[in-house]
């Protein structure tokens, strides 16, 4: 099988049409068997004839995570006995969203991860260890398992956390590449460096970095992909994805943005008002699913805060490619006539080494306005420690948040609940 799809080195108006006339086939798909989509189409007065161009998406609502949540039964498009797997997403109205995969999904979803992990420089035979989570409804640690299957690469299902059991696999099975969230890579360099464990001389090459975001707008290094880098000379390959897309953006071995597979998918990126921004802003990913045959999405806003870049890429893609993400749109933060994104404050507070946990709370006041408690587990808890990391938020963000110290033993729990997939960093009260 090709790894290297075709229509990716495709000129830009091929892959344009070639994008078209698989719309053409998803809105007749979603027309003959969606329950939501159906009725969107009859309430908007909408003939799916009228939409011939990847412009003509805009006579088309967005659909949003409210929607699937509230309907999710009607966006299925195959009968229960036709889903081989259920997964979960988390929803914005407290609950789960539910999604199934039907056999056709799960050979797409492989077919993704194939394309993707081969972007990033994986091969047949290649060893790859997954330090991430196969179970509890996760999806992607069940895509990248199947990806790899695919592609011939060599798979060591050893989950998430516990550094000493990591490093055990990597000196018996000698892996190539490693899936993780990043910060975890911190945590098995300090086991490593406090256990004697000669990590540098190891067999890791790479890392594909999952959950946490490992560059800076401009493509460098940010803080975390840096501390990682100095202790550790591997390479650390961004991707980005989720439940709803069933679809990756990774990295080539360029290392300039996330690669469209447009086989795959749609994407737009919206302004505030739901027009398309101009190539150099940023606005929030929107996406409709090609190939998708139980839950297809069409026009479905990820909440995602990105730049896409179009120019083309020196390892032969000309298709576009994604930044990494600024941020959540329902995270956005308003302080004080600031506009502040999570991912600006995690660069902030990885930049301080004795920073053992942290996590960041925000919460409206008795006025409305939003409010940001930073709490930290350190092993420097002076006031001195406390005015530095403030000092620090006031020089970059020019804000000056709360600032709790808080028992690691306390803070730790929250930050790593069992139950969780990554680290809980941040959490929304408002």
């Amino acid at each position: 099988m090709d790894f290297y799809p075709s229509i990716e080195r495709a000129a830009i108006q091929e892959i344009k049409k070639f994008q078209e006339q698989k719309l053409q086939e998803l809105l007749a798909y979603l027309e003959t068997n969606s329950p939501f989509y159906q009725r969107l189409f009859k309430e908007n007065n909408i003939n799916i004839s009228d939409i011939q161009t990847l412009e003509d998406l805009q006579k088309i609502p967005t659909t949003t995570k409210n929607n699937i949540q509230q309907h999710n039964d009607d966006f299925f498009c195959v009968t229960p006995d036709k889903i081989v797997d259920y997964s979960t997403t988390s929803g914005t109205l407290g609950d789960p969203v539910t999604f199934g995969l039907s056999d056709n999904d799960l050979e797409r979803l492989a077919y993704n991860e194939a394309i993707s992990f081969a972007c990033a420089g994986i091969q047949k035979g290649d060893v790859v260890q997954m330090i991430t989570t196969i179970d509890k409804r996760f999806m992607a640690g069940l895509a990248y398992f199947l990806g790899l299957r695919k592609m011939g690469a060599s798979v060591v299902r050893m989950g998430p956390g516990i550094p000493e059991l990591q490093w055990d696999s990597i000196f018996r099975y000698k892996p190539k590449y490693l899936i993780t969230v990043p910060s975890f890579l911190l945590k098995m360099i300090d086991y490593a460096e406090k256990h004697g464990i000669d990590y540098k001389n190891s067999s890791v090459y790479g890392a594909v970095c999952i959950g946490e975001s490992i560059k800076n707008q401009d493509f460098t290094d940010n803080i975390l992909s840096q501390k990682i880098k100095e202790k550790w000379n591997i390479k650390l390959f961004s991707t980005y994805a989720s439940t709803e897309m069933s679809t990756a953006f990774t990295e080539c071995e360029e290392q300039i943005g996330g690669h469209h597979h447009p086989e795959l998918i749609i994407t737009e990126i919206l302004d505030e008002d739901g027009n398309p921004v101009k190539e150099d802003e940023s606005g929030e990913l929107t996406i409709t699913t090609l190939g998708v045959e139980a839950i297809p999405l069409l026009r479905f806003k990820t909440g995602d805060i990105v730049k896409a870049h179009y120019e083309p890429c020196k390892c032969g893609r000309n298709t576009m490619r994604l930044g990494p993400v600024i941020g959540r749109k329902q995270q956005m933060i308003k302080y004080k006539g600031t506009t502040l994104y999570p991912p600006a404050m995690n660069d902030i507070l990885n930049d301080f080494g004795n920073i053992l946990c942290y996590q960041i709370v925000i919460q409206s006041n008795e006025i409305g306005l939003d409010e940001i408690l930073i709490k930290i587990s350190t092993d420097n808890d002076s006031e001195g420690f406390v005015n530095e990391v403030r000092d620090h938020f006031r020089a970059k963000l020019r804000v000056s948040p709360k600032i709790e110290l808080v028992e690691f033993d306390v803070l730790s729990k929250t930050v790593f609940n069992p139950s969780s997939r990554k680290p809980i960093t941040f959490t929304d009260l408002r």
